[in-house]
């Protein structure tokens, strides 16, 4: 298969509602540490599982459990509303995709999938002393928790974005972010604990655009050439130039990372042909990237 239609095949996969039940986990896909960051006193994770979410801890997000496992996390999967009480004993919570329906293409999956008193909660529980992990996809996921950002002062595109001139060939939505093309700033999540960890190349799978209040670190910069459809074969657009596909910020005494899309920090395989996307694809950094996330999230990457 040449490159182009490798990669045109993935698109099709990832933008069709039909494609998302062709993914499945990478059962080859290596979740070795070999160097666990802790041995000890493991940091507690909430893996949401209580919001229809297309991700959980058995399914297409079992290789990054697997992997924070691995680095010395210990990981809990919650079938629970968010209360003070739920959240509490937990260093960090996960969220990835959730919907406001059972099914991606169900009436109202892009309805709220929190209720007012749960984003309240996560807000209250982050300034304390919580880190969150917020991941919302394209269409409907970011519309699904649009109303959890906004507490913290994020914005969603909601939709599909796209970039011809940051992105592998015959793919504009599958983009790269890479200290060459300085899409990749300077952050304690890209630079590591030393050179080992150093990010120097990611790699997302079509997803939304964010943008973050005054004081928010972007980690995954889109060039001023993106441009964002509500729909993949839209053929209007407008330009999300200044926006974002991952960004850090501080709320009170937590720290929050949102990221646009969810296939980086996994690692699936699609179709038949089994094409690779997320943590195990080829020539990218995303798995290093993943463990970076966790560490600045738990307090072991500090600001240089």
């Amino acid at each position: 298969m040449n490159i182009r239609l490798f990669f045109s095949t993935i698109v099709l996969l990832i933008s069709a509602m039909t494609g998302f039940g062709q993914q499945l986990a990478d059962p080859e896909f290596s979740t070795a540490v070999a160097n666990p960051a802790y041995n000890k006193n493991s940091p507690r994770v909430l893996f949401d599982e209580a919001h229809n979410n297309f991700h959980t801890t058995t399914g297409r997000y079992k290789p990054f459990v697997d992997l924070i496992t691995n680095d010395g996390y210990r990981v809990i999967a919650n079938r629970q509303t968010f209360t003070q009480k739920t959240l509490g004993t937990f260093k960090i919570l996960v969220i990835a995709n959730a919907m406001g329906a059972e099914e991606m293409d169900d009436e109202g999956a892009d309805r709220p999938a929190f209720t007012q008193e749960e984003c309240d909660a996560v807000r209250d529980w982050v300034r304390a002393g919580g880190n969150l992990l917020l991941i919302a996809d394209h269409a409907p996921f970011g519309g699904a928790a649009e109303i959890l950002a906004h507490r913290f002062g994020v914005e969603m595109s909601k939709g599909f974005t796209f970039d011809p001139l940051h992105s592998e060939p015959g793919a504009d939505s599958l983009l790269i972010f890479s200290k060459e093309n300085k899409l990749l700033p300077d952050h304690p999540i890209t630079l590591g604990r030393n050179d080992a960890e150093q990010i120097k190349r990611v790699l997302t799978f079509t997803g939304q655009s964010l943008k973050g209040p005054a004081g928010t670190a972007v980690i995954l910069q889109l060039a001023d050439s993106a441009r964002d459809k509500a729909e993949p074969t839209s053929t209007t657009d407008v330009s999300v130039a200044g926006w974002a596909q991952g960004i850090a910020l501080k709320a009170g005494k937590g720290r929050v990372v949102m990221l646009g899309e969810a296939a980086m920090l996994s690692a699936q395989i699609a179709g038949q042909s089994k094409l690779k996307m997320g943590m195990n694809h080829p020539g990218s950094d995303n798995k290093q990237f993943a463990l970076n996330i966790m560490h600045w999230l738990s307090g072991l990457l500090k600001e240089r």
